[in-house]
């Protein structure tokens, strides 16, 4: 006779694993929808643990859960904070060898892992869905899902194609998550990703420890050396201008000002931007100057302010962006110089 194993309760898993002892939030009733075998739309904000809305399900549900993710840092970060914590994950992207490839691979087969990270890219090509198809899929998470939209601020025309997960495994339940979606976006979603029937989970948006200020931009870098000085000396930070040229100025004359302060944008090779990353992610007291192309799903809990010295392009970015802050809990300041002057630059590149 087969023993039926006790099914574990999904707090239970967020406290021997995790170390939370209690969900926040809409996170508790997306788990057990999800585990259900239901679809979910989950919006939350930054911060607010949408990650553990489809760990804790995979790590329940049989099989392994896939998950799209956009970006290769943000995937191996994900991969090795969930293997410190005893949870079975690994990924498949370009900057594997084929030799780890096929070993990941092995697991997956044979029922090692409980999470497997996946870029979009990959999952349009054929050899990738022939191995879906040989693996028990728990679920599929589509994070980061206003890629989708060409109305988000952050499309990837590879999302584009996930519409194959509902054609192609029809049976696997989708938990497609953001933490910025306007009503254009949201339906842009649901559309793309064939998600009329999912359940949708809308949590608050108010981040009560961020103080959010906007000044008069007169010398923005001078503005910003007294924001560090005065109230964040020592302490993280991200610091977000339009042009790459700005971001490499501006990080260079805060470095000539004794600040550990390092440029990110697409125009730097990818190991100097990995390297950077890792810097900020591992380093106390990093202030990083970038472009909107850092900090999606970046999972630095301690990031004291975040400030921009140009217009951001969107109110949704804005919010992306400034969200990165506090997401421990603690204060955190979301600062930005204002002048007419950014309106002309934004139709400029228009």
């Amino acid at each position: 006779m087969t023993r039926v194993p006790t099914p574990v309760p999904p707090i239970d898993v967020l406290r021997l694993t995790f170390g939370y002892d209690s969900f926040r939030g809409t996170q508790e009733q997306v788990i057990s929808h999800v585990i259900s075998g239901g679809d979910a739309l989950v919006l939350m904000p930054t911060g607010g643990g949408k990650s553990l809305c489809y760990q804790i399900p995979a790590m329940l549900r049989p099989g392994v859960g896939v998950v799209i993710s956009p970006l290769i840092a943000l995937m191996h970060d994900q991969v090795t904070a969930l293997e410190a914590l005893g949870v079975r994950a690994g990924f498949l992207n370009s900057s594997v060898t084929a030799e780890e490839r096929r070993a990941t691979e092995r697991a997956a087969l044979a029922g090692e892992l409980d999470l497997l990270y996946l870029a979009p890219e990959r999952l349009g090509l054929d050899w990738m869905q022939d191995f879906l198809d040989r693996l028990e899929v728990s679920l599929f998470a589509i994070d980061e899902a206003h890629c989708v939209s060409q109305w988000g601020h952050d499309f990837r025309p590879d999302y584009l194609k996930l519409s194959i997960l509902h054609d192609r495994w029809p049976t696997v339940p989708r938990i497609a998550l953001t933490a910025t979606a306007t009503p254009a976006t949201r339906r842009e979603i649901v559309e793309r990703l064939r998600l009329q029937d999912a359940h949708t989970f809308v949590a608050s948006f108010d981040r009560p420890n961020i103080q959010y200020r906007i000044e008069s931009k007169q010398q923005p870098l001078k503005q910003l050396l007294e924001l560090i000085r005065s109230e964040h000396n020592g302490d993280a930070g991200i610091v977000y201008c339009l042009s790459r040229k700005s971001v490499e100025k501006t990080a260079e004359a805060l470095c000539r000002e004794g600040i550990c302060a390092l440029p990110y944008h697409a125009g730097l090779p990818s190991e100097v931007r990995s390297a950077n990353q890792t810097r900020f992610l591992r380093e106390e007291g990093v202030v990083m100057v970038a472009t909107i192309a850092f900090g999606m799903g970046i999972d630095k809990p301690d990031v004291r302010f975040v400030a921009h010295l140009d217009l951001p392009k969107s109110i949704e970015g804005y919010y992306q962006e400034t969200g990165r802050a506090g997401r421990d809990g603690l204060p955190a300041t979301a600062w930005m110089a204002y002048g007419l002057a950014d309106f002309v630059q934004q139709r400029q590149m228009i």
